[in-house]
């Protein structure tokens, strides 16, 4: 596991489109190095508070490996941070992580709480109409940490699994459970079996869950 890019960066005014207009944080800048703070990176902030952000949200990680297929699908290379992630690594995959694990990112620990909702600003950003849904398709959305200790993390900051969670609940599973088996009483049971799984994801489940019981 190792940091290819560490990047940061406050919401500014990004046109797409015809000419269109949005505020966001996605476009992300390489740092050497950054404070990491309860409320996620020192000088990194989000546009949408309602969707993104939040101590459960502080940090984004994506895996490096999925650029190479999304370049091969797209038929072109795709710059750093393209998906706003504060962090992309080798060694990651959603498979791989799960939630409620802790890792070591050079002075911080970080849990990692969900997957990540991909949204449209991906697309207005990339202006590839298609990726959004490939993103969701594959579940190859990254995924958020809240931090648990706070600390300087540098772009060449050693990552290390201090605790595995014992549940085993995957990334993976979760976005397959979440964006595709919206029915699934039993998965949906397995990620709230999670106590660390973030409260936003915690509530959606637990209507959804409530929905299907009484709906029996």
């Amino acid at each position: 596991m190792e940091i290819k890019t560490l990047s940061t960066g406050m919401p500014t005014k990004m046109v797409y489109g015809d000419g269109k207009e949005i505020l966001t944080g996605i476009r992300k800048q390489s740092t050497e190095e950054a404070h990491l703070k309860r409320e996620g990176f020192q000088g990194d902030g989000v546009g949408d508070l309602k969707h993104h952000g939040g101590l459960d949200r502080a940090v984004c990680v994506y895996p490096y490996e999925h650029y190479l297929l999304w370049e091969k699908e797209l038929g072109h290379s795709l710059s750093p941070s393209t998906f706003g992630e504060n962090l992309t690594v080798t060694n990651m995959l959603e498979k791989d992580v799960c939630i409620g694990d802790i890792f070591r990112v050079g002075e911080a620990v970080i849990q990692v709480t969900q997957g990540r909702i991909p949204c449209s600003t991906i697309t207005k950003r990339t202006n590839e109409p298609a990726l959004l849904k490939m993103l969701v398709k594959t579940g190859f959305t990254g995924y958020l940490c809240r931090v648990l200790e706070e600390g300087i993390v540098r772009n060449n900051s050693r990552i290390t699994l201090l605790e595995a969670h014992p549940k085993e609940v995957s990334i993976l599973f979760g976005n397959e459970v979440y964006f595709h088996r919206p029915k699934d009483i039993e998965g949906i049971e397995r990620l709230l079996s999670v106590d660390e799984l973030a409260n936003e994801w915690k509530e959606a489940l637990k209507s959804r869950l409530h929905k299907l019981t009484i709906s029996r």
